[in-house]
Formats: C-alpha cells, structure tokens, sequence
C-alpha cells in the first residue's frame, strides 16, 4: 500500500466523520457529489494503470485500486448510508451517558429553552463530542396535560425533501404509540433502543 492512499485512506475518514457530525445538511449534499467524483476519477486512473501493466501487476497496484474502489462504493451508496451507520452506533454508545445527563438536565428543568423564537429549540454548549448534529441543538416538546416531555438529538437534519433523524427520549406514551407504529411500517430505519429511548426518521 502506498503513501498516498494511506493519506487518502485518512482524508476520506475525516470526511467521513466531518460528514457525520459537522456538515450542515444544505452543505451534504455538495460534498458528498465533490468525494464521489474525486474517488471515482482515482479509481478510474488505477484501473488504468492496472490494464497499462497488465503484464507486471504489482500487488500496490491491485491494493490501490480495491482500497479506492472501496471508498468509492461506501461514499456512493445511499448517500453514505454505510460509514454513517457504523459511526452512528458508535456515537450512540459513546455519548451515551452525556445524553442521559441532558434528559435528566430537562426533564428537571435545569436545563431550558434557550431561543428567542421559543420553537422548542435549545441550543446546547458546543463541545466534542456533537451531542447533536448539524448545529447541536435539542427539540424539547412538553405535554403540559401529561407532564411528560419528548426531547430529540438530531443524528441527521437532512436536507431539501429529505427525513430528519433523530435518538429520541419521550416519557409520552402516546408518543410512544406513534414510534412504536413507525416501527412497525418501517423497521428498517425505526427502532426502539432501550427504554424510553428510540431511534426515528420521520419528515417535518
């Protein structure tokens, strides 16, 4: 393996992390275009160099070319969906405890809504690691009747048409019902993680 995917290896992690965490979502998509081609011209240049030497293939060529090939087909498919359900699951488990701090912070009112338009929105301290991405922002919705609360961390803002998504804690159950509905019609992007904590796509 040469220097230069070694380095490329690296800069497509740190994309791919950017992407995850940092990028606004009006930004996503113009990356995500910008590294598929990239990606897809280094692939197209080994596959090139690798009919060019096609009678003296060295084993760097075969290795460049798969670990381009491979970055390419992972950033490709479904708009990242691949690296982003494995940081996504890591970032689950690691901020783990932190999120729970906030709900416990909310649901004590210790910690409030914190913006002028009073839409539910708080913005929380911009630490590492994001709590929250695509600005580190929190949606807190009371039922007054009930006195419980739904508090979501975005995973993901999306962007033009595109769902949002989100780790979700509600004490509502009412809104449970209706995530318990979603996973139901749509288990493969809907489930529960554990007790009054979901994982939900839903449009605006």
């Amino acid at each position: 393996m040469t220097k230069k995917i070694v380095i490329l290896m690296i800069i497509w992690l740190v994309f791919a992390l950017a992407d995850y965490f940092y990028l606004p979502y009006f930004i996503q998509p113009i990356s995500w275009l910008l590294v598929c081609i990239i990606l897809l011209i280094l692939t197209v240049r080994q596959i090139i160099k690798l009919i060019k030497e096609k009678k003296n293939i060295k084993a760097n060529r075969i290795i460049n070319l798969s670990v381009t090939l491979t970055l390419f087909v992972l950033t490709f498919y479904n708009f990242n969906k691949i690296p982003n359900s494995i940081i996504e699951k890591i970032d689950w488990s690691i901020s783990y405890n932190k999120r729970n701090q906030i709900v416990k912070d909310v649901l004590t009112e210790k910690l409030k809504l914190n913006t002028k338009t009073n839409n539910g929105i708080c913005k929380l301290s911009f630490d590492f690691p994001i709590i929250s991405n695509g600005g580190n922002d929190i949606w807190v919705y009371q039922n007054k009747t009930e006195s419980t609360k739904t508090i979501k961390f975005w995973i993901s803002r999306g962007f033009f048409e595109s769902p949002q998504t989100y780790f979700i804690f509600t004490n509502d159950n009412e809104t449970k019902k209706q995530y318990e509905e979603l996973i139901k019609i749509k288990p493969e992007y809907n489930w529960k993680l554990e007790k009054n904590w979901y994982r939900i796509m839903e449009r605006d």
